[in-house]
């Protein structure tokens, strides 16, 4: 049973990872905006955000 979670989990993470790369990817954009504009409020919200799928994909990607 252990084996069929750990499967399921994988396939899980595998279609996961493509998804949060391109959140990081717009949020990197919305945050290279928002430091242009100088949005001191937006900048820390997408940081925040960024740091947020930076500890998920390092849970999916372990």
């Amino acid at each position: 049973m252990k084996q069929v979670i750990e499967a399921f989990k994988r396939k899980d993470a595998e279609k996961r990872i493509p998804v949060l790369r391109l959140e990081i990817d717009y949020e990197l954009a919305t945050l290279f905006d928002a430091m242009a504009s100088q949005d001191d409020a937006t900048v820390q919200a997408s940081k925040h955000r960024l740091e947020k799928y930076r500890q998920e994909l390092l849970r999916l990607e372990a």
